[in-house]
């Protein structure tokens, strides 16, 4: 336990993201306060949220494996079954955070809608209630699956144009019978929705919708859970990918089969999408793949390809905003299309006392990523690691961004995109750098403590 007063810090949000960083916080012994909009813990795993930030819909199940979402100090219940409902990882949250003891140091109800630095450099943080606090630190858990990205169709549409974040189930918001439905997207939202959906006691005609095909993954290699599987540290990343793609291919078999677009891309050249149950709703003719939506006409919906369909309902499946509402610094909130580059996936260069956990896509679980981040922020904080210089932060940046960009298609869900394993990798090894840093300085704290509790 560090003896020397240490930073006081702020957390937004007690998802899954802010309360692994809470529990790291008070096994420092970091002084900080944790702000939750809702009445509860569990962000997006909490269905019908009050908070109204739950893209959960009823028949959810996470598409990561319990081996894999598990917290390192806190196994999923063996009970559980490979892939969870999210009622169940809901009650896994509220009992791991029972378990460290951390309920009474959420501040539940307490919607943050300012985080401003002051001309010292520390955070002034306000909630919705009109109460301010001052902190050494801030660290940022609001998640990034809250603010729906809609398409911008040109025309109008007599039917229900709606986000996925809004669809709960087959009769909320809406009584899906006997509609002619279009799912537009085939991310996993997409998949499980339009799965659902196409139903035939259920949508008279399923359509999905997208501007390029996707390669759908099994959730089971031979009967095993699929995710449990990884590529050896010692193998190249570029053959280890071969590796994979090779598997796909001849394991899945080419997507047209089953009657989907061909893909335009490689496997893991995009944030895969996995489902069991929608390559045989489309082998059986449940849905229909349609290009891109050109244009909306009243009930009519014209696609790229020139066909138009009667509709009654649209469904887009199209993604989120990442989105900083108590921040009002252009630098500190990504650009239009999403692109934000952080070091470590996390640190602004420039600003050393702001974090931003969980803020990725990575393959093949979130739930845990921002539990492995939280190390070196706590490293961090009791000056056990510093910082590299900000030029080596910035080549840093570039390097990885390149890498990326090279990786993936374009597209605005792929600037946060990255592989778990290789992540605590490197990270693991910046870790180890950076106590060498923070060694040569006599382990002097990078954010000294200078809020006080109840400072205005």
């Amino acid at each position: 336990m560090d003896t020397r007063e240490l930073p006081r810090v702020c957390v937004i949000g007690a998802g899954p993201s802010g309360i692994t960083a809470a529990k790291r916080l008070a096994e420092y012994g970091i002084p900080f306060d944790c702000y939750e909009a809702s009445d509860e813990v569990g962000g997006n795993w909490y269905y019908k949220n009050p908070n109204g930030m739950s893209a959960c819909y009823q028949s959810l199940h996470i598409d990561t494996s319990k081996y894999r979402l598990q917290f390192e100090d806190f196994p999923a219940p063996e009970e559980w079954p490979h892939f969870p409902h999210h009622s169940q990882l809901l009650q896994y949250f509220k009992d791991y955070v029972d378990h460290f003891d951390l309920r009474d140091r959420i501040k539940f109800n307490s919607l943050v809608t300012a985080a401003e630095r002051d001309d010292a450099g520390l955070w002034r943080v306000t909630t919705a209630a009109g109460d301010t606090e001052v902190y050494d630190a801030l660290i940022v858990c609001n998640g990034h699956h809250w603010n729906p990205r809609f398409p911008d169709y040109p025309g109008e549409f007599d039917g229900v144009l709606m986000h996925s974040h809004a669809y709960n189930d087959p009769f909320d918001p809406i009584d899906m019978r006997g509609k002619r439905i279009v799912v537009v997207g085939m991310g996993n939202s997409g998949l499980d929705i339009a799965s659902e959906l196409s139903q035939r006691f259920l949508a008279s005609k399923l359509f999905v919708s997208a501007r390029r095909g996707v390669w759908v993954l099994p959730k089971y290699v031979n009967g095993k859970v699929g995710d449990r599987a990884s590529m050896p540290a010692w193998i190249p990343p570029k053959i280890a990918l071969k590796l994979k793609q090779r598997f796909v291919r001849k394991n899945r078999g080419e997507m047209q089969t089953y009657g989907l677009p061909a893909p335009d891309h490689e496997p893991f050249e995009a944030h895969p999408s996995a489902s069991e149950e929608f390559l045989h709703r489309a082998g059986c003719g449940d849905v229909e793949c349609k290009p891109a939506i050109t244009r909306l006409d009243g009930s009519t919906v014209h696609f790229a390809d020139g066909s138009s369909e009667q509709v009654d309902v649209i469904v887009c499946a199209t993604g989120y905003h990442i989105s900083f509402p108590f921040f009002t610094e252009p630098e500190l909130v990504p650009d239009a299309a999403n692109r934000f580059p952080l070091f470590q996936m996390m640190v602004k260069p420039g600003v050393d006392n702001l974090f931003y956990l969980g803020l990725a896509q990575p393959m093949p679980t979130l739930v845990n990523f921002a539990e492995q981040q939280s190390k070196l922020v706590a490293a961090y904080l009791t000056g056990r690691y510093h910082l590299p210089p900000r030029e080596q932060m910035d080549q840093v940046l570039d390097e990885q961004e390149a890498k990326r960009a090279g990786r993936y298609y374009d597209s605005p869900r792929h600037t946060i995109q990255t592989e778990f394993e290789p992540y605590v990798r490197s990270m693991t090894k910046e870790l180890e750098r950076g106590a060498k840093r923070a060694a040569a300085t006599g382990n002097s704290l990078p954010v000294p403590a200078r809020a006080t509790a109840g400072a205005v």
